[in-house]
């Protein structure tokens, strides 16, 4: 139970970066008419979690490869390795970056908030897999409740109803670049763990748990922001245009929030790529975080919101062979069993 418990806070903690927690992401993709799609997106999310840990368990893994192979053949394993490796790359960046937007808002300087995440990120990988694993168990219970009551809360202040959007379902096919986008990050992370992993019940328990929790916050969220959207306009995070509302001390709150799924989501996109470099460098884990952040820094001077706006999307339909055959794997696997 513990471990699958682990295990999804580790999900969790790779999807809820600055993209997501600040409200950006779920605003690029879905917005009004999405309530289908956040369905759609919560049971395939679901799915692939549990394809892709039960591909890592059966092969005992510890990095991504051996899941690539088996979730893409043989032949186009090179071309999504290096999909991964850009991936991996440019949506750390944008979590540095993120950090960066944070600190920025309570007119700190930008390049102090990117370094703010670099130092300690790097640290991190003193303990390894156990130090990340430990963080995010730590951590995201906090950042989750904390989210949670802010948008309750700011529900309950603007009498907004929670299922008044639900019949609007026109943005449906949105699930589908939506999850395609975080497939990849997925892969990488759950393919180092394989080796961790004692039972399939750890399985069930990490992706059905996750899935549940990001369908819910996600719901909520992308209602709050349908009811701010001219705000939003003006606003580089927009889940400032709701912390407006409230004291400046819920914003201090939310910011630092913030700024830990910001770096748990580093740490997992730095873990995906530690883990596949280890065995061409070998160094200690925070040897090849501390080159791989470096070469990052340059990058982070794009700005926040840019990189989103043309990364998320196109890595999203890049990676739609990845989710269809990750969608398609449970039942794939059984015929070939039976």
């Amino acid at each position: 139970m513990m471990s699958g418990l682990k295990w999804m806070f580790l999900i969790i903690g790779t999807m809820i970066g600055a993209g997501y927690a600040s409200g950006r992401e779920l605003w690029q993709f879905f917005g009004q008419d999405s309530s289908l799609a956040i369905l759609l997106f919560t049971l395939m999310f679901m799915i692939c979690c549990g394809s892709i840990m039960s591909i890592s368990f059966e092969q005992q893994t510890g990095h991504y490869l051996p899941v690539l192979r088996r979730v893409v053949g043989r032949h186009l394993t090179g071309v999504y390795d290096w999909m991964i490796i850009v991936y991996l790359f440019t949506t750390t960046v944008i979590m540095l970056a993120g950090s960066g937007a944070t600190l920025e808002a309570f007119n700190l300087s930008y390049r102090i908030g990117v370094l703010a995440i670099a130092i300690p990120l790097i640290l991190l990988f003193v303990w390894g897999i156990k130090g990340i694993v430990t963080v995010n168990s730590l951590v995201l219970p906090v950042l989750i409740g904390g989210l949670l009551f802010v948008l309750l809360m700011f529900a309950a202040d603007q009498n907004l109803s929670l299922f008044g959007h639900v019949k609007e379902m026109d943005n449906w096919l949105a699930a589908f670049p939506f999850t395609a986008l975080n497939v990849l990050p997925l892969i990488a992370v759950l393919g180092a763990i394989g080796n961790q992993m004692k039972s399939k019940k750890e399985v069930w328990i990490a992706s059905v748990g996750s899935g549940l929790i990001l369908g819910g916050i996600s719901f909520l969220y992308n209602n709050s922001l349908i009811q701010i959207a001219d705000e939003i306009l003006v606003y580089e995070i927009p889940l400032f245009a709701i912390l407006q509302h409230y004291p400046y001390s819920m914003m201090v709150f939310m910011s630092v929030m913030m700024w830990i799924a910001i770096f748990t989501t580093a740490a997992s996109g730095t873990l995906g790529l530690v883990t596949r470099f280890r065995d061409y460098w070998e160094q200690p884990l925070w040897i090849v975080a501390f080159a791989i952040v470096a070469v990052m820094l340059p990058f982070t001077s794009f700005g926040f919101s840019t990189l989103i706006g043309y990364l998320y999307p196109l890595y999203g339909l890049l990676n739609l062979y990845v989710l269809l055959s990750l969608l398609l794997y449970p039942l794939i696997h059984r015929f070939k069993i039976s």
